[in-house]
């Protein structure tokens, strides 16, 4: 008897979640250690799926709901695109319990561990997902611990942010849903047989629908998936949610949660509908152009050092969706790598900003200063994770900036459009030095005098093991990029968009 191990991905973080949940009293306090064990368990297992010859034979189907009308199934896989997400997934969910053993245990850490390992459920479904109707029931499902994430353990301004968080991703899903749906009826009627929600079931046939409808149904599911990433101009909620939500929360949303809306796009816009790609996609690089400046932009002008990081995610993730609009081979490769990379290197980011937020007392870059002296350690970790994400050469956000941008400029010379490429370079010149001059003013020069840095205390055991296994895997992956690009490229020879283009 086959081990289900792709079930268990969702499985075990769901028990976790729910022993952690009901520890309430005095066994509170043992509640990160249910969560770090079954985390562990987690990403074991995907570990295991990742290192496994050929991912394909993983593939898991259990009937759900069988009509002679509908057909809708527990439908799981893996493959190039999703196995990156899934270890993300697994290793960031148990390095935020282990970052936040400490800060937990100051409010209800049952709650809190049970939030996060029913986040891990709600995402690991997404990224395995091979049916629709799953899909999205896994899509809202992350929704609710993320809300209540930021509602319970947020700032002073957390109910507005968790309820701007949720009206935006929510009413964006249901637009997405209307689409779903529309594939699905499509599909039923072109095959003449009852709806089924599977994705082999739908994606083959849509991909050969009419161009006109191919169009329409596309705009609704990229609007859905582009609110997630968030593109411009849907990325407002994005700033409030991450500067409110507690340090684990932000790592999670920005380093998992944001790629879902990539994810979709690449998983569903692409697979099914190349026509409609190829109709929008110069809308598609204007927004993620518009989102790459004006993220870069709005980060000089931030004072709070974690709303700079949080408007930098939006920057980033434009550099992602730019090399999906490319749609040749090398664009949505490395738009994937960088998928990847911004999920490391967030996770170091906004690990440093809570960090200096929970150990100084503030987050605001006017305030601080010479910190190097005070918390050399932290020092450090910030300067990895500013240089990563600036894309220093010999770390993993290099190699994801610059595929895109060779990708792009190998585009746009096809099309005797090179002038586009100075957005690109703007883009580059602004994250240097936003991040160059944040870090300039919070950790060196003179030891700031406008706060008071006695109890301030550098990087305890905890938050060094969570941020050195991010920068050990940041080195890693920067100097050994194949690492990663060896399970993407197999899966990008398989996508029916480059043959309409």
């Amino acid at each position: 008897m086959e081990i289900p191990i792709l079930s268990l991905l969702i499985v075990i973080p769901l028990i976790g979640a729910i022993l952690t949940l009901l520890m309430g009293g005095e066994r509170q306090k043992n509640a990160k250690y249910v969560a770090m064990a079954f985390s562990a368990i987690t990403l074991v297992l995907a570990l295991v799926v990742m290192f496994t010859d050929d991912m394909g034979t993983l593939a898991e189907n259990y009937e759900w709901i069988s009509t002679s009308f509908i057909t809708i199934s527990f439908s799981l896989m893996v493959d190039g695109l999703s196995i990156l997400m899934v270890f993300l997934t697994a290793l960031l969910v148990l390095l935020v319990v282990v970052f936040s053993v400490h800060d937990a245990d100051e409010d209800r850490p049952n709650y809190f561990h049970a939030l996060v390992l029913a986040m891990e459920v709600g995402l690991m479904g997404v990224y395995m997902a091979a049916d629709y109707f799953l899909f999205y029931v896994m899509w809202e499902v992350t929704l609710i611990p993320m809300y209540f994430m930021i509602s319970w353990y947020g700032g002073p301004r957390r109910h507005y942010a968790a309820i701007k968080f949720f009206i935006y991703t929510h009413v964006a899903s249901l637009v997405m849903l209307i689409g779903i749906f529309a594939m699905s009826f499509q599909a039923a009627a072109i095959t003449g047989n009852g709806v089924d929600f599977a994705f082999a079931a739908i994606n083959p046939v849509i991909a050969t629908a009419a161009t006109s409808f191919q169009a329409m149904v596309f705009a609704l599911l990229f609007f859905g998936f582009a609110v997630k990433m968030p593109a411009v101009p849907f990325h407002t909620w994005l700033p409030d949610a991450h500067t409110e939500a507690p340090t684990g929360g932000s790592v999670l949303l920005a380093g998992v949660m944001l790629k879902m809306g990539s994810y979709g796009i690449i998983r569903i816009c692409l697979e099914a509908m190349p026509a409609g790609a190829a109709y929008w996609q110069w809308v598609i690089i204007a927004i993620a152009l518009v989102s790459i400046v004006y993220g870069a932009f709005a980060c000089i002008a931030q004072k709070d050092l974690k709303k700079m990081v949080a408007f930098s995610s939006i920057s980033h993730m434009g550099m992602v969706m730019l090399g999906i609009g490319c749609l040749n081979d090398a664009g949505i490769t490395f738009a994937i790598f960088q998928m990847f990379a911004h999920g490391l290197i967030t996770g170091i980011l906004f690990m440093v900003c809570g960090m200096i937020g929970h150990k100084v007392g503030t987050r605001e870059i006017p305030l601080l200063g010479g910190l190097a002296g005070k918390m050399p350690m932290f020092a450090l970790f910030m300067m990895i994770g500013f240089m990563a994400s600036l894309g220093l050469p010999g770390l993993v956000g290099f190699w994801g900036e610059f595929g895109v941008i060779f990708s792009f400029y190998e585009f746009i010379q096809g099309e005797n459009m090179i002038w586009l490429i100075l957005f690109c370079l703007l883009s580059l010149m602004l994250t240097a030095g936003y991040y160059l001059w944040a870090m300039q003013r919070t950790i060196f020069g003179p030891e700031t005098t406008k706060i008071d840095l006695t109890h301030a205390h550098d990087v305890d055991k905890c938050e060094f093991i969570a941020m050195a296994v991010l920068v050990a895997l940041v080195a890693l992956f920067g100097v050994w990029p194949d690492a990663a690009l060896d399970y993407i490229v197999p899966y990008i020879g398989t996508l029916p968009v480059f043959g309409v283009i």
